[in-house]
């Protein structure tokens, strides 16, 4: 069918095709219907977002033909310095000057900082670093390239926002690898903000295989990895017990041959299918010295969501199995004996120790979190989901929807392992595991 088509086609359309882009786009790298006012367009680090955003430009800018006007003609195309708008949204591989037919190729003017078009359109260069520039100058429409990086994200967005006031519907493409900054978050929480996302992986027929294997391999089901290949906004909450540059600084590939291996379980509130997630976490330590050099290892989430009683338990006994674990610890707040005797119903043999908190969660997270400081716990990958609900519990509570079930399921593994021996490692008993 392809080849039918592209048979089908004159010299002339032939020469054009390679700059329709509605024809070669992904599905992230069209612009949205409807009435919006910002298109966030995030993504992994190679995902395309360039290019879509340079072909916004060619598609606001553009008439019918190379001298007629356009949608827009005065469009600000603001980044982190002034250099990166001109290396990578202008005279990049997918900038504004690759993607233009020869005939609509816009001319650089480099002592004006500014591209025109052969149909008398302009696009002004600024930077971040110096809001106070976009003062002053109106516009049309505007191509923003990596808002998050900005030192001076908020400051820089609202000189923009006061020049956008020319035509009828002055709009603004937004391309960005999202982090956690206050002002990505209320441009998403926005009313009249469409987003479109997409990862890394999206664009592997552009990208070159070593490039994929090489990031993939290094940072696949890391925190770091979510964000910079998945295009994933990873929340931290002010004031969190955890960070992600303290999770990343300890994290492994692997972990050496480990002391003692538990299961925790944060059983669910109701016990019925439809209720939170059961935290599910498998952890290690490695006992070498006295308790305070003890090192911690965090192997595994395996929580379930929506899942039954004898679901959950099921997973919770299959993590014991899988990795040679010696007990399984399980709270019994909500849940009592019927905890017991759900686990008791898989595997009647099962080395089980009961747990009740007598604290609240933040109470009982605080020694761990500590631990972290230390450097003295390591996690491996494929750990994203229990990260980003460790980054939302603060001292004032967890900031987010539901139970931190996955983080309690960490604290009591952990708790076991390295909190409760080195209380007791003082007492006349024998010092073991």
């Amino acid at each position: 069918m392809q080849t039918a088509f592209l048979d089908s086609l004159t010299a002339e359309e032939l020469l054009a095709l390679p700059f329709l882009f509605e024809f070669w786009a992904m599905p992230h790298q069209l612009p949205p219907e409807g009435d919006w006012r910002t298109w966030v367009i995030m993504g992994g680090r190679g995902a395309g977002k360039t290019r879509a955003g340079a072909e916004w430009v060619r598609s606001v800018v553009e008439g019918s033909g190379p001298k007629e006007p356009g949608a827009c003609r005065r469009i600000a195309l603001v980044g982190e310095t002034v250099d990166q708008v001109r290396e990578v949204m202008i005279f990049g591989e997918s900038g504004i000057l690759a993607c233009s037919p020869p005939d609509r190729r816009p001319e650089w003017q480099a002592g004006r900082g500014q591209l025109t078009w052969p149909n008398g359109a302009v696009a002004q260069v600024f930077s971040a670093h110096n809001p106070e520039a976009l003062r002053g100058p109106q516009f049309d429409g505007a191509w923003v390239d990596e808002l998050a990086k900005w030192k001076k994200a908020e400051e820089t967005w609202d000189m923009l926002q006061f020049g956008l006031r020319l035509g009828a519907d002055p709009r603004v493409c937004v391309t960005t690898t999202p982090r956690n900054i206050g002002l990505l978050r209320t441009l998403l929480e926005a009313d009249d903000t469409a987003v479109t996302s997409a990862p890394t992986e999206a664009n592997r027929a552009n990208l070159a295989d070593g490039f994929l294997r090489a990031v993939e391999a290094r940072y696949a089901g890391t925190r770091l990895g979510r964000q910079e290949l998945d295009g994933v906004l990873l929340e931290e909450a002010e004031g969190a017990l955890w960070t992600p540059a303290r999770i990343e600084a300890g994290r492994q590939s692997e972990a050496p041959e480990l002391s003692r291996i538990v299961v925790a379980v944060d059983p669910p509130v109701t016990g019925k299918a439809s209720s939170d997630a059961c935290g599910i976490v498998v952890a290690g330590v490695l006992a070498e010295g006295a308790p305070q050099d003890w090192r911690g290892y965090v192997l595994e989430d395996a929580s379930v969501e929506s899942a039954s009683p004898k679901a959950w338990a099921e997973a919770a006994v299959a993590a014991m199995k899988r990795w040679g674990a010696d007990k399984l610890v399980a709270e019994t707040n909500q849940g009592g004996d019927l905890v017991e005797q759900v686990i008791r119903q898989v595997d009647p043999l099962i080395a089980l120790k009961k747990v009740h908190a007598s604290k609240g969660k933040t109470a009982r997270a605080e020694p761990i979190a500590a631990l972290y400081e230390q450097g003295r716990v390591h996690h491996l990958r494929g750990l994203g989901a229990l990260e980003d609900e460790m980054c939302r519990l603060t001292l004032h509570g967890f900031q987010g929807k539901g139970s931190p079930d996955r983080t309690d399921a960490l604290v009591w593994a952990l708790t076991e392992l390295m909190i409760r021996p080195a209380r007791h490692w003082q007492s006349p008993q024998v010092r073991t595991l």
